[in-house]
Formats: structure tokens, sequence, C-alpha cells
């Protein structure tokens, strides 16, 4: 007679969760530790301003373009071994960033990092789905959701103190760390689990997508610097549109594709990758844009305006968690509208305001967009995964989480360029330059670079200038608050019904239960 294989205990649940969120936790330190430290890298490696912003462009780069490919091998070659290979990678590469000696092998070190990390989010999160279900499921990836906003939060502060006191290089060796800690629980208690009706990587899919997303991507990132109409923006964007062109006829033709297209039929798969892109246009412009508009526009200092973002991304501490627990009440599709909801009022409330660094006027809208983005925020990873059978789970996760790097790229770029139109339109009533010239000053301006502008507009005042950014910014704000208000609509109509609490439960649940309590 076979004994059947035990299960695996509460204990290995909670660690493997433990494990998936401290791969999760280096992923905002991965963002907005390398940007703070441009500055000192730039110092002792040297470098162009546009060779140090691949510093961050090459993980973005990496990092969005693998992800599908990423959940695709997680379930067919086994979701612990490729977070294993993830976190592996990840942490190989950071001790490589800590010992790197030039500015281009920083910047292969940089997109080797962020191939680690799309193996290990996406392969983490299609681990998570194996291990818990229903009600525990959305709990156990609302604690997602809370370790990102711990890093989002404390992160800036954190790697700004590591710089200050041990060098950039410091950055890179906590990153290492928390990858070498994840890694060794995961080897200890993640159970392994893969598709059993995989039948190989659908490699056609896989490489015409990630080149697609690349360039995509590439463009995205090259259009605010270089401008919508250059020829190297316009060819990166028509490539990127072939590519996709053949990637959805290959996937067409394939019995088992990397992205079955036949999901989008779906209401609810569809509301998803809404969802993930909304939180682009309603917070994450905001942790780019803001400490821009706060130290080029109003002149305060970087711990200043970190104390201001402070009070954008504190919610994000505990009130993912929270969610999960009012879906005992509320849909998940309602709590993710009605969060969305929140941010539109709160980007409308700080649209009111001309000087963002009045921390006393501004905090309450500041704290109402955290409040708000905290609510889908929590419940998001786990709607990704609950919208397909959960043998498909690296799938579902790889879709939605290129979705939402994908988004947050595109929205960062248009954003940009709406808040140059904005500028620009600002600039001609008060300046009598060609409109070319104003438009490259716009272009400057909305980079946070008002001073580059001002070389560009003589007999333009600096005080002129600042408030014309600024009355751009506030028309920003108000155009985001529209936007929010539509995804929220748009999430409401998908996804309704969807995300509800389940009986279906898992042996981890009373301990998951103690350890969100």
């Amino acid at each position: 007679m076979q004994l059947s294989k035990p299960a695996p205990s509460q204990g290995a649940h909670l660690l493997t969760l433990a494990a998936v969120c401290l791969a999760a936790l280096t992923m905002p330190l991965s963002f907005t530790g390398p940007a703070l430290a441009l500055t000192a890298i730039g110092r002792e490696l040297g470098g162009s301003a546009q060779a140090l912003t691949w510093v961050t462009n090459a993980f973005m780069l990496t990092f969005g373009g693998s992800l599908m490919a990423a959940g695709a091998l997680a379930d067919q070659y086994g979701r612990k071994r490729v977070f294993l290979l993830g976190v592996g990678l990840f942490s190989l590469s950071s001790l490589g960033l800590f010992l790197v000696g030039s500015l281009l092998w920083l910047d292969i070190w940089r997109a080797v990092q962020g191939l680690g990390a799309a193996l290990s989010f996406a392969s983490g999160l299609a681990a998570l789905a194996q291990s818990f279900a229903g009600a525990a499921r959305t709990r156990a990836f609302s604690l997602i959701g809370t370790t990102f906003g711990i890093g989002l939060a404390f992160g800036p502060l954190l790697c700004g103190l590591l710089i200050q006191a041990l060098g950039w290089r410091a950055i890179f060796a906590l990153a290492g760390l928390v990858g070498l800690l994840a890694l060794g629980l995961a080897a200890y208690c993640m159970r392994e689990s893969r598709d059993p009706q995989a039948t190989g990587l659908d490699w056609p899919g896989a490489l015409s997508f990630t080149l697609a997303l690349s360039l995509l991507t590439y463009g995205a990132l090259a259009a605010p610097e270089r401008g919508w109409n250059s020829p190297l923006v316009i060819g990166l964007l028509l490539g990127s549109a072939a590519a996709f062109w053949l990637f959805v006829t290959l996937e067409r033709r394939t019995a088992r594709p990397m992205l079955d297209l036949s999901l989008f039929r779906y209401p609810r798969f569809v509301g998803v990758q809404c969802l993930a892109a909304a939180p682009a246009y309603a917070f994450v412009v905001l942790l780019v844009l803001l400490p821009l508009r706060l130290v080029a526009a109003e002149g305060v200092s970087e711990a200043e305006a970190g104390r201001v973002m402070l009070a954008l991304s504190a919610p994000m501490l505990a009130l993912p968690l929270c969610a999960a627990w009012l879906t005992r009440w509320f849909s998940a599709a309602a709590l993710s509208a009605g969060g969305l909801l929140l941010c539109a009022l709160g980007l409308w409330w700080l649209s009111r305001y001309p000087q963002l660094s009045a921390l006393q006027q501004t905090l309450w809208p500041l704290l109402l967009i955290g409040v708000g983005i905290s609510l889908p925020w929590g419940l998001m990873d786990g709607l990704a995964v609950s919208v397909v059978p959960k043998e498909r789970a690296g799938m579902a996760a790889g879709i939605f989480s290129t979705t939402r790097v994908a988004g947050e790229g595109i929205a960062l770029a248009l954003v940009g360029a709406l808040l140059a139109a904005l500028l620009q339109q600002r600039l001609a009533a008060v300046s009598t330059v060609e409109p070319q010239t104003l438009a490259a000053a716009a272009s400057q301006g909305a980079l946070g670079k008002l001073s580059a502008a001002g070389e560009l507009l003589p007999g333009l005042s600096p005080e002129t200038l600042s408030l014309s950014y600024a009355a751009a910014f506030q028309r920003l704000l108000t155009v985001l608050s529209v936007l929010t208000v539509l995804s929220a609509l748009v999430v409401a109509l998908f996804l309704r019904g969807a995300g509800q609490a389940q009986p279906e439960e898992t042996a981890a649940q009373p301990a998951l239960d103690s350890a969100c309590s």
C-alpha cells in the first residue's frame, strides 16, 4: 500500500507566506533606493544624466518585460524551483552591484536584478495561490500589499539613511540580505507545485511578448526626455505594436498558449487587469512627480519632501490588511471601486492647494489618497489569481503584474507629457519666445528641471516660472482625479460579485487568522 504524502503543516504555510513577503519587500527597495542614490553613484562612477537614468530603467525594463514569461515558467517547471532561482539571481546580482566598479556593469547587474525580481515575484504569488484558499487566500495576499506599503513608506527613509551613513553600495547589500533570508525560508518550507496539464513553455509567445513589452517600456521611458516625435521613440512604439500583433497571431495558433486569449471574454478577468492599471494614475505617478514638485518648484529640502511623502504612503502600512478583513461584509469589487473614489476625492482636494509643502493644509488630502489606494492594493493580487483555475496561477500572476508594471510605465510617460503640455500652455501666456523653444522649456520643467527651463526663457523670473509650474500641476491633479473616477466605474462594472469571502479554507487558516489579528 502506498502512503499518501503528508500535507504541509500550518507553520510551513506561514513560513512560505513570510518568504514571499520578504521577496516582495525587495521590490520597493529596488525601485526607491537606487533613485535616491543616483547623485552619489554619479560622483563615484561618473556618467551623464542620461546614462545614470539607466540605473533605474535597466531594472524596470527587464522586470516588466519578463513577468509574463516568469509566470508561465513557474506553472511549467514548478513554483518553488522558479522562486528559488529568481531570489538567488536577485541576491547574486545585489552582490555584483555592491562590488561593481563601473557604471556599465552597474546597469548590467541592475538588468539581471530585474530579471530575478520578475521570476521571484510571479512564482511567489503563484505559490501562495496553492497554499491558501478562500478567505485565507484573501488575507495572505493582503499581507503582500502591506509589505509593499512598508517598503513604500519607509524604504526611501531607510535607504537615505544608509546612503548617508555607509554609502550607496549599502542599499544593494540590504536588498541582497533580504533576498537571502527569503531564499533560506523558501528552501526550507515551500512545497513544490506545477500545472499538471502544462506541455512545455510557449517559447515563440514568450519571446514575442517580451520583445513587445520591452520595446513599449523603452519607448515610454525615452519619450519624456527625447519627445514623442523623436524617430527613436516612434520606431520603438511601432516595433512594439508589430511584436504585439505577432504575439496575438502566435497565441491564437498555439494549443497551450502562454496567454489564454479566451480569458478576455470574461468580464472579471478584464476587470482585474483594469484594476491593475488604476493605481498608476491614482497613486504611483504621485510617488515620482510629487518629490519633483516639492524640491524643484517649492524649494524644500529632501528631508521635508520625505515627510510629505510619508503622509501619502503611511496608510499603506496597515490598511491593505484591513481591506481583507472588510471582505467579510463587502465584496472586493465594492471595496476596490470605493477606494479609488476616495483617491479621486483626495486628488481633487489636493489640487485646491497651490503650495503642497504646507503639510498642515495638505495632510488630510494626502492621507485620504493613501487610505483610498490601500483598499484595492490589499485585494488586487488575490483577485488576480482567483479569476483563473489555480493550476494556472502563475500565468494569472504574470499577466496581472505585467499589466501593473507596464501600466505604471505608460502612465508616467503620458502624465509627464500632459504636465509638459499644461505647463507650455501656462508659459505661453507669460512668455513671447518661439513655440519650439517654449515646448523645449516645458519638457524640461515637467521633468523638474526648472533651472534648465529658465535658461531657455530669458526675461522670465524664477518666481513666475515656479508659479506656472504649480498651476499646471494643480490642473494635472484635477485630470488625474477624473481618470480615477472613470477607473472606479470600470472596476465596479467588470468585477461585480468578484472576491467575496469564500467558506473554503486551508489547514493554515487558524494560524493565519492569528497572524492577521
